[in-house]
């Protein structure tokens, strides 16, 4: 059978996308629009290329085509975030809306905090095609892309309208990177604190040992460093009306025990304090997937392969930093049940990402409503009293000698 040409499928790509974005919209225009979605878009779109099908959706937040939720939030998942009020403990991670575009439409699906990015300082454009791979059995996505950024000034200027519109209340977090060109790039971050610092619920900075990942700061004295820097940049900026700031930094699971010690060591320090912990980013240790080629392939997996693997070393990091700072916890949950272990492992909120993209905007209710459930079943009367209650359960098992 002759090959067909790379045009001919790119065109019909092209075809495919327009064609479900108009179907999208003519769904939008009819009552039952979720049930429509979830039967007829959300399959059409998994056909599409796993970037392209990412990019469709982002799009579709960005002009609120998504119904907006009418799920009313259970009490028992009401919190408190950095001097905020939220109605529930489930964010959306960085690396969806990376500019900032679509924080209205991700608010009206119904989550509780947004983060953006992660964002550079100067504009800069991703990695040639292909870079994401959706690994279908496996709930999973690689990906190996460079941060595709419209940097500092554009993306500030969304968030500063933003926040002049009438009734704008989302919790909005900035994740900070640097450019991959820069030659300073703890300068990247204190420019990135400057410049979001007035206008964003809190901030991210990420920390990463991995090997070929894209992250500089990989050792105890360049994590000093950086702290003292941002936390100085922080220090030049005038209190918001919920005061300083948050900064939080974010690791990744592929720290050795050691390495997770000396993190717990530093952010101990007056200088180099941050307000909480994100665990963990995604890892470059392609474990529990299912086929040789994603053993091989490069760039950092996320999703259900990391699930358990997350939710250790919140446990580990619960523990070494003595629930001193709040951990949002992250990767590979998709239901209420993961959110419950995550925040029983000692989390006082979650983030959601790869399952979002697979699942679409229902999901964020059915976890919810499901964690919600969870809450009450065991016994609880708030969604803080779970925090880190059985944290000992999740801690991993080490041979001894291990690091």
């Amino acid at each position: 059978m002759p090959q067909s040409h790379p045009r001919g499928r790119f065109r019909f790509l092209r075809v495919a996308t327009a064609g479900i974005i108009s179907l999208y919209i003519g769904l939008t225009a009819y009552e039952h629009q979720e049930s429509l979605i979830r039967a007829l878009i959300s399959p059409a779109v998994r056909l599409l290329p796993a970037k392209t099908s990412s990019n469709l959706a982002l799009l579709a937040c960005k002009y609120r085509l998504f119904p907006a939720s009418k799920y009313k939030d259970n009490i028992n998942l009401n919190s408190s975030f950095f001097g905020r009020h939220i109605s529930n403990p489930i964010g959306l991670a960085a690396g969806f809306d990376r500019n900032g575009e679509a924080v209205h439409g991700l608010k009206d699906l119904g989550f509780g905090f947004i983060e953006i990015g992660s964002v550079t300082p100067l504009a800069q454009k991703a990695s040639p095609r292909p870079r994401v791979f959706r690994l279908s059995d496996d709930r999973a996505i690689i990906n190996r892309n460079s941060i595709d950024s419209d940097g500092h000034q554009a993306v500030v200027q969304r968030l500063r309208r933003l926040r002049e519109t009438d009734g704008f209340d989302a919790v909005v977090g900035v994740n900070l990177e640097h450019n991959l060109s820069s030659r300073t790039p703890i300068s990247d971050y204190m420019s990135g604190v400057k410049t979001f610092g007035p206008v964003a619920d809190y901030l991210v900075v990420n920390y990463s040992n991995a090997k070929g990942k894209r992250h500089s700061t990989s050792s105890k004295k360049q994590l000093i460093e950086l702290l003292e820097a941002v936390n100085t940049a922080r220090a030049q900026l005038r209190p918001n009306r919920y005061g300083k700031v948050p900064i939080l930094l974010k690791l990744s699971p592929d720290m050795t025990l050691d390495e997770m010690k000396d993190v717990a060591s530093v952010i101990s320090m007056s200088t180099c304090h941050v307000d909480g912990l994100i665990v963990a980013n995604a890892t470059m240790v392609h474990k529990n997937v299912s086929g040789s080629r994603w053993l091989r392939e490069k760039g950092a997996l996320s999703g259900e392969p990391l699930r358990q693997r997350s939710t250790a070393m919140i446990a580990q990091m619960y523990q070494l930093i003595n629930n001193s700072v709040p951990i949002i916890g992250v990767g590979g949950v998709s239901s209420g049940h993961d959110a419950f272990e995550k925040i029983e492992a000692g989390a006082s909120y979650v983030q959601i990402y790869t399952a979002f993209v697979y699942e679409g905007p229902e999901l964020v209710e059915r976890i919810k409503s499901e964690l919600s459930i969870c809450i009450a079943e065991m016994g609880y009367e708030n969604v803080r009293e779970v925090v880190g209650s059985n944290y000992q359960q999740y801690l991993p098992v080490r041979a001894a000698g291990s690091k």
